[in-house]
């Protein structure tokens, strides 16, 4: 599985941006899906996930009530989408693939199979 992550870039404290990130392949709508993030000089974090059908959601509380993860299993798409965003909010967004329909511990990046290269987002204030 092939990962793209794109719609990263420059917003204002405030705004908003909405992440994508397309699959290669068709078994992809069998699988969790999810977002971390890595800010310079830290450790890489998790955003939020999703579950295969998009029934089940979890985020980090940091990103609550602000941060949409949804997904479009038709176009093999997950997205992020990130209001009232926060100079904190800044960093490098990857998606990853875990090889679960769902689970409990989908905040671990060790429970991811695939990753994406990565989006800046820079938010500045």
């Amino acid at each position: 599985v092939q990962l793209q992550a794109s719609g990263g870039g420059l917003v204002q404290a405030g705004g908003s941006l909405r992440l994508s990130c397309a699959a290669s392949k068709r078994t992809f709508s069998n699988y969790s899906m999810g977002w971390f993030r890595q800010a310079p000089g830290k450790e890489r974090e998790f955003v939020a996930s999703i579950s295969w059908n998009g029934g089940s959601t979890y985020y980090t509380d940091s990103v609550k009530g602000r941060f949409t993860i949804s997904r479009d299993n038709a176009k093999n798409t997950v997205y992020l989408q990130m209001n009232s965003l926060k100079p904190e909010d800044a960093a490098v967004y990857y998606c990853a693939v875990a090889r679960t329909p769902w689970g409990q511990d989908l905040n671990l990046d060790r429970r991811y199979d695939y990753w994406g290269q990565g989006t800046q987002v820079t938010v500045s204030s």
